[in-house]
């Protein structure tokens, strides 16, 4: 499952007035783990920028005069958009400006949401939130992600904090032991190829702390408060015991 999680800044609010995306920055999940890759890219709008744009991104016609143009960047956006689901908060804003800037080339290409799966994680926020604020910085001090470094709205670090906000409101748990899992993967080996010496010493056993155990409950109930089928390890202790487990309330 390949997600891009992405977010634009834009010379102004409407596409009617001629506004233009000038940055576009987006981080790839695959199975919901980030895997490095970005896009981001500053974008020459060849136009001035609304005040009340600049006020919020902080960027310049000045500084974008040497960037290139969407048309120049078109292809490599595209090449890394494709087939992707794409989560963006507020989507129809920023789906409707990358579908502006493709109009506009001299070979138009398909709508983006022809070539993409789009989820809005705004409307998505109002669904699991109802009634309360779901701006991105809401949702920072809701799902405590920390958003300390967003003085001004910046695309790639937008879509950076998004993708955190969206992994914990959509459940916050990704495969676990991935990595060990992923390791044995590359090094050629697997779960049923590992011996264990029959000679080694005992393994030191150390039990959980009472603190351990209380932190670990209240960890699995914020997961079920947030995941829609309530978190992943209480589900699979409660198919093995044929009970639900007890919940620490704190």
């Amino acid at each position: 499952m390949r997600q891009i999680v992405l977010d634009t800044e834009t010379t102004g609010l409407e596409t009617a007035e001629g506004h233009r995306i000038i940055e576009i920055g987006g981080v790839e999940l695959i199975n919901r783990r980030f895997t490095g890759r970005q896009l981001h890219k500053y974008v020459n709008p060849n136009r001035e920028i609304d005040d009340g744009a600049f006020e919020v991104h902080g960027i310049s016609a000045e500084f974008l005069a040497d960037k290139p143009t969407f048309a120049e960047l078109a292809d490599e956006i595209l090449e890394f958009l494709s087939g992707a689901e794409l989560i963006i908060h507020n989507a129809p804003f920023d789906v409707s400006f990358l579908d502006h800037e493709f109009s506009l080339l001299s070979k138009p290409t398909h709508k983006i949401s022809n070539l993409c799966r789009i989820t809005d994680s705004l409307a998505l926020a109002r669904h699991r939130h109802p009634g309360q604020k779901n701006s991105l910085d809401a949702l920072c001090r809701r799902y405590q992600v920390d958003n300390s470094a967003r003085t001004l709205h910046g695309a790639l670090l937008d879509a950076e904090i998004l993708a955190d906000v969206y992994l914990l409101m959509t459940g916050g748990q990704t495969a676990l032991f991935a990595a060990d899992e992923d390791e044995a993967l590359d090094s050629g080996s697997s779960h049923a190829d590992t011996r264990i010496d029959p000679d080694r010493s005992a393994l030191k056993v150390i039990e959980a702390s009472p603190e351990d155990l209380a932190d670990h409950e209240a960890w699995l109930d914020r997961l079920d408060a947030q995941a829609e089928h309530g978190s992943r390890w209480r589900r699979l202790l409660s198919g093995s015991t044929g009970s639900t487990p007890q919940r620490t309330t704190r």
